[in-house]
Parts: structure tokens; sequence; C-alpha cells
């Protein structure tokens, strides 16, 4: 069983990575403000960024879905990591030797079972690496030498080769302590006939396929001889590390230049991964034996902070032939999910840019990246193109397809310009071309109607009950930012939390009726058992504390949302701006209690006595006069 890694080993793994270094290789982040960072979230699909880091704080939160949480809870979220295999990850890339409560330093048998299968793969990755030496691998080096890929080439991107023997890598993985269990678990090998193992690549070329973060989790080989009767390309099936859906490849590589340029490039094969690298075009990735899915768009969309306020490019390349249009037409039905521009790159003699870079050269790789035509153009003449326009027949034929690529088109603008385009396309007379865009408004209108109605055509029957999907259970109280009172509590909290040192010792005197929304109230309790933000002022991680000290999850969490929320100053944060909230929020509580108090006095009327309306009315005016002084001195009335 497996031992539980020490305490001190956790802590000194948090402290060693930035948090903004680790969801940096998944997510585009950008300024913030208020030290903080933000970018698109990965957990939910969202149009505008709503996913916040605090670098100083070692917190995430998303003011959308409200995922929030530390390095290795993002982690355990976005790979799907127990705690061992999310500490272990950050370990190893930290250079840190783990200690488990059993003894001993990282033993094998303790490590995660992810982690071992990741081992397992970075191991077989050198080995296959080694193996392209070799003689017999002489016919894989030809095949690449004959794309234009030289030794340095195919070292850069961890190529190898697959001896064609049956258990090579195998023998190899039981030499290095792995266990027959993990290597078939891991997809490096397959059940033989016989009940052994037998390697599941064999006399092919070999690329490691990596995800966002580098790790190698699987592999792509490709046949070399012609009496391997299986398929052009063999990939690692589905696997607990490998999900063909949820990796690209040469994401790795490619990450930075994407977030960079605001631009990426999705090709079709490994090789023409390597051939756009190569030519200077580092921004591209290809599917690893699947369609581009849905999955694929949410690692892009990541990257390029693709959002309605940041939109950037991408630039999809496909074979000219009827195969490469499917993708394309297949690619323009997913370009609603982006806000980026689509565009599609096809050279005019139909090669892929590694046969283009063979041919033409690097520039000519670039000129065709650089060049891309608009999805929907490309989608439009492709649909125009199949029918002979200058019958009726045919003009009424591609009127109707052509009609529903544009009426899909987001922007009204555009979708307009193309209507217009069209109708010059199918030779319509210019008097004539009002009826197009009618015909397209009106497929635009149902299309909307569709997509808020997904049950089918027409309205639901009466006798029908809508099926709506199940609600998560209201809190029960609602925040409401807009509240101004709620506001002043809100951002006094920020301020407890992140900056202790601007609000105590002040802060720590305000009682709980200061902070009369619940939710509210409940954040400045757990402070209190905190130690308070005189106390957290002298901790380099006062939010832990708190957020140790909070009573439940919904606590835990909204002290999450105040860390990481930026302060709403125009300046930096600083004494006079948390001397002003102190202030507000005393003041608010005066004013609250002084129409309590009026509200006695009126209740009384006759009926009280004389030392009893005195007393009354000696608070009324206590606390007017301390309202009155708080708003002429401010901070110094406290």
């Amino acid at each position: 069983m497996a031992g539980r890694i020490r305490d001190e080993d956790v802590q000194a793994v948090r402290s060693a990575l930035p948090i903004d270094a680790v969801v940096g290789d998944y997510v585009q982040l950008t300024n913030g403000g208020g030290g903080e960072y933000k970018g698109v979230c990965p957990f939910h699909d969202e149009k505008s960024a709503s996913f916040y880091v605090n670098p100083a704080k070692g917190v995430f939160h998303c003011f959308g879905c409200q995922e929030n949480g530390d390095t290795i809870a993002f982690l355990m979220k976005i790979e799907h990591f127990t705690f061992a295999e999310a500490v272990e990850r950050m370990a190893a890339q930290a250079g840190i030797t783990l200690r488990y409560e059993e003894g001993g330093y990282s033993p094998r048998h303790q490590q995660g079972e992810r982690t071992r299968l990741v081992e397992a793969h970075k191991v077989a990755a050198a080995w296959y690496q080694e193996q392209l030496a070799s003689p017999e691998a002489e016919i894989g080096r030809r095949f690449l030498a004959e794309r234009g890929f030289d030794e340095e080439a195919a070292k850069a991107f961890g190529v190898g080769y697959a001896p064609a023997g049956w258990e090579h890598l195998v023998r190899f993985l039981r030499g290095k302590g792995f266990t027959d269990k993990e290597i078939l678990q891991g997809g490096l090998a397959s059940q033989g006939q016989r009940g052994g193992l037998i390697d599941r690549f064999r006399g092919r070329l070999v690329w490691p396929i990596r995800d966002i973060a580098g790790e190698v989790v699987g592999f792509g080989a490709r046949r070399l001889r012609e009496d391997d009767n299986g398929p052009k390309y063999l990939n690692t099936p589905e696997t607990p590390i490998y999900k063909k859906s949820h990796v690209l490849y040469g994401i790795d590589l490619a990450k930075k230049e994407i977030a960079r340029s605001g631009r990426a490039v999705v090709v079709e094969g490994y090789t023409d991964v390597m051939a756009c690298h190569l030519a200077g075009v580092t921004s591209a990735v290809a599917t690893c034996g699947t369609a581009f899915a849905e999955d694929h768009i949410k690692i892009i969309r990541r990257l390029l902070m693709d959002t309605s306020q940041y939109r950037g490019e991408t630039v999809f390349t496909f074979d000219g032939d009827a195969a490469g249009q499917k993708a394309a037409l297949r690619a323009f039905e997913d370009d609603q999910k982006f806000a980026a521009k689509t565009s599609i790159a096809v050279s005019p003699g139909g090669m892929d840019p590694c046969e283009l870079r063979l041919a033409q050269g690097d520039e000519a790789v670039r000129q065709l990246i650089d060049n891309p035509v608009p999805l929907f153009e490309f989608a439009l003449n492709t649909a125009v193109s199949k029918h002979r326009v200058e019958t009726p027949e045919g003009q009424a034929a591609a009127m109707e397809e052509a009609a529903l690529i544009v009426a899909k088109i987001k922007d009204p603008s555009i979708r307009h310009g193309y209507a217009i385009r069209l109708a010059g396309m199918l030779g319509v007379n210019p008097g004539d071309e009002q009826f197009v865009v009618r015909r397209i408004s009106q497929l635009a209108r149902w299309e909307r109607e569709k997509q808020q109605n997904p049950r089918g055509n027409g309205q639901q029957r009466r006798t029908e009950q809508p099926v709506a999907a199940p609600r998560p259970a209201r809190p029960a109280f609602r925040l409401n930012p807009r509240d101004p009172a709620q506001f002043v509590e809100r951002e006094l909290l920020k301020l407890a939390l992140q900056h202790p040192d601007l609000v105590s010792p002040a802060f720590d005197h305000y009682g709980d009726d200061e902070f009369p929304t619940p939710p509210y109230t409940a954040v400045r309790q757990a402070i209190a058992k905190a130690g308070g933000a005189a106390y957290g002022a002298t901790l380099p991680d006062f939010t832990s504390a708190v957020r140790e000290a909070a009573p439940d999850d919904q606590v835990r969490s909204l002290v999450t949302e105040l860390t990481v929320e930026p302060v709403r100053s125009l300046r930096k944060a600083d004494a006079v701006y948390a001397g002003e909230f102190l202030v507000k929020l005393r003041l608010l509580a005066v004013d609250r209690r002084i129409a309590e108090v009026r509200g006695y006095l009126q209740r009384l009327g006759h009926r009280a006595d004389a030392e009893q309306l005195h007393a009354v009315q000696t608070e009324l005016w206590q606390l007017q006069q301390y309202g009155q002084q708080l708003r002429s001195r401010g901070a110094a009335a406290l």
C-alpha cells in the first residue's frame, strides 16, 4: 500500500513551483491587475475571461464556474490526478525527492499509477530514439531523409524506431523494473495469442506524443514496409494517461508561440508539424489519429485566450483532395465554437506542408500559412462549385446548400456581405440580390431558434413538460456584487485577505454585526479564527490559514474567490484606500443603528418615561456625532 507523502515535502513542492507557471502550461495568462493574472477557464466554456490566478497567494478561482484551489488542486482537476500523482508530477518538475511516511525516498512501488505510466513512456521514448541509429532502422532514416528531415531534426522531435521483433521493448521495460500490468495498461504492448506480451509498435517509425506540459503520454507509429499489414499510422490506444481527443501533437512545442502570436496552425500529420516548425511556423499542431474536435478547440482557445475581447486566429491546413475538403467543411461546423477568426490554407497544388517544404522550401510554407482564406469563404466556394449554376436547377440547388452555410456565420455584418457575394456567385441579377439576403436571414433566424430550442422543429406540445437541466442547490443567501453595501463588505474582506497589513489593527475590532451579509459574516469569522488581520500581516500566506479555519467548503470557496478577485482601486491598494473602506463599513453600521434607534423612538411614542427617553435620545445623538466625525475626519475617527 502506498505510503503518505510527508507534509513538509508537499509544502516544499508547493513553494518550488509558482502557480502561474503551472497554470501557464494550460492557459494563456494575461495581466489581470492587482498582481493577478487572468485567462480563459479550462474547466468550462466561456465567452469572457473569468479565470484568475493569484501568484502571491498560490491560488486560482473562476468567477464563472466557481472552481478554485491551489496548484495541486489545479493539476488534480485538469489532469484527473490523485493528490499523490499531482504532488509527484510537481516534484519531478522541481527536482525534489519525495519522502513517504513508511520510510525511504520515492520508492517505485509507492508511486501513483499515472506517474508510473508516464515514467514508462519516458523510458520507452528514449529507447525508441536510440534504436533509430541501429542498422535495422536504415529504412526509417531513409523515410525521414526523403521528406527533408536530417538526424538533427529527428532528434529535436524525438523521432525513434521500433524494431521488428515481438518483444524487444517489453524485455527492456521489464529490465527497468516495470511490471507486465504497467506495460500493458500504458498501451506499450498487446496481449499475444499465447498469453504473453508483444510490442505494440514493430518495424515502424515512432513519434512521441506529449501532453501540454511536455510529458510523453503516447506514441504514433508510421508503417514503413510493404509486408506490414497494419494501418498506415498506428497510435497508442486509449489509456489512463492518453486520450486522443485531449492531446495535440506538438502542443508542448507550440504553446508559447500560439500564446505570443495569437495564431494556432492545425495541420494533418506528424511530418507536417515537423515541416512547419523547421520552416519557422512554430505554432503548428496536429491531431493524433482522430478528427479535430471540441476538446481540441478548448485547448486552442485557452492558449489563444479566445474570448470576445481577445480574438486570435486558427489556420487549418488540409490536403486538396476530397477528404481534405470534407475535413475543412467539418472544421467550418466547429467554427461557431471559436471567438477567433478561422481560416484555411490550401496550397495551389494540393500539397501538404511537408510536401510543399520539400518542393519549394521553407519560405513557401510560411507564405502558405500567412495567406489563408477565411474558412466560411472556402466552405461557400466548395458548396457552389459542386453545382452547375448556369442551369436553373443547379442554381437553385447551390442556393439552398450555400445559403445554409452563410446563415451560420455569427457576425450579422459579415453574413450580409457573404449573402451579397453568394448572389454574385450564383449569377443572380443585381435587382434580385435581396431575395438571397432575405432567404439567408430567414435561415439564420431558424438556426438561432434551433439552438434555443434544441428539442426539434416547432413549438413544444402543450401536453409535454419541458425538460430542464438539473440546477445546483441555491445558497441560503444570494450575493449581489451590485448592492453598494455588499460591495463595501466584499472590498474590505478582500483587503483583509490580500493586504492584512493595510487594515490592521482596526479591522480586528469590527464585530460580526458590521458584516450583515451572511456569507461575508462567515468569512469575517474565519479571519478572526485564523488569528485576525494583525496576526495575518506577520504570515507569508495568511489566506491558507483562513481557508483552514473556514467551517465548510462553501466558505472556503468564497475565501479563495475573495483572495484572487482584484481590489477595485484605480491605484494600487494602499493605506488610504484601505482606510476609506474601513470608514465606509463603519458608517454603514452607524447609519443602520441610527435607523433602528429612530424606529424605536417612534414606537415608544408617549409611553416612554423621561429616563428611558433620555437614554435613547442620548444614544441617537452620540451615533449622529460619530457619523459626522467619520465623514469629516475619515480613518482618524476610527
